[in-house]
């Protein structure tokens, strides 16, 4: 005789919830393993649409000034003098950027987490930088096969972000020339070419003016990190660490 169970059959699981599951989880923590860099995007986005807004409302009024016609929001975003002022920003970013990371390989600052320790000047030894023959089961290729690809990834930080303050000073005098010459026409003057624009007070003011506030920044925060603490921030020294302590991080 067959028995018969009363209780209701279910039904296999499918595995769509599991992998649901682990998609979110994934995506979960793919956010938190990329936080740093997906908040600061995310900032930079936003404060970038906002100098759109602003500087096309600012660009009108000088257009409305000199008794031309508006432009669009569009047609603002295309043009020469959007581009220039985004990219005299961004070239003295990464300006200051190329000199702290080279500069901070001989410079030191006593009691600073943002220097390295007072007997370290210089680029340091292979054992200390894990290079060559000391370079661990985890090194990057690069670190342990000597030559001039070492010598190029040992220094390719720096050289990266000197390229990228190269080519953003370039489009800022590309941009810059343009829209210099675009106010030279409106105003019944002559344009200048290239070579010109780049000698000019104009394209100088614009670079000094941001170089001098982002110098003045790296040195604030070399100087104020030896004294004042921020609990739990890398950048700077645990609360109860001492002012001499250098290369120390939170």
């Amino acid at each position: 005789m067959t028995s018969h169970d009363p209780r209701p059959q279910r039904d296999a699981p499918t595995g769509n919830g599991d992998d649901a599951s682990a998609s979110e989880h994934g995506t979960r923590r793919f956010v938190r393993d990329n936080g740093i860099s997906l908040g600061f995007v995310i900032a930079f986005l936003l404060a970038l649409a906002g100098q759109a807004i602003a500087g096309c409302a600012e660009f009108n009024n000088q257009l409305a000034t000199d008794g031309l016609a508006r432009v669009g929001f569009l047609d603002y975003l295309t043009s020469s003098d959007f581009a220039v002022d985004v990219t005299e920003n961004w070239q003295s970013e990464y300006l200051q950027f190329f000199l702290y990371i080279f500069a901070t390989v001989w410079l030191l600052q006593r009691g600073s987490p943002e220097s390295k320790e007072m007997n370290k000047a210089g680029p340091e030894s292979d054992r200390d930088q894990g290079m060559g023959r000391h370079a661990g089961p985890d090194a990057p290729r690069w670190a342990g096969i000597g030559g001039v690809w070492q010598a190029v990834f040992s220094r390719s930080l720096g050289l990266v972000m000197a390229t990228l303050f190269l080519l953003s000073w370039l489009a800022q005098s590309i941009a810059g020339v343009a829209a210099y010459n675009e106010q030279q026409l409106r105003q019944l003057q002559a344009p200048v070419d290239w070579a010109q624009y780049v000698a000019s007070a104009d394209f100088w003011s614009r670079s000094l003016q941001n170089w001098q506030s982002e110098l003045l920044a790296v040195a604030s925060m070399a100087i104020l990190s030896v004294y004042l603490r921020q609990r739990g921030s890398p950048e700077s020294k645990p609360v109860g660490t001492s002012h001499s302590a250098t290369g120390i991080d939170g």
